[in-house]
């Protein structure tokens, strides 16, 4: 996992790559290089193998997405 720590709510993260994971899906490819804030981080089970729910910047689009997929953006990217 390319994370440096668990995923937290309001984080901006960017859908940088396809994930490896069985359950990344083929449609999800479009959203390859959006950029979203993290609204569901499954912290409760504190899973790092959980889908992590992202709303999309642009979009107003809600999905769950592996987390290998996902990059942390500093402040103001």
């Amino acid at each position: 996992m390319e994370q440096q720590g668990a995923l937290r709510q309001g984080d901006r993260v960017e859908i940088y790559r396809a994930s490896g994971d069985q359950r990344w899906e083929s449609y999800m490819a479009r959203y390859i290089g959006m950029k979203g804030v993290v609204t569901d981080p499954d912290v409760v089970i504190n899973d790092p193998d959980a889908l992590v729910e992202v709303t999309l910047e642009g979009t107003g689009g809600t999905h769950r997405f592996p987390q290998d997929c996902l990059r942390r953006l500093g402040t103001g990217s």
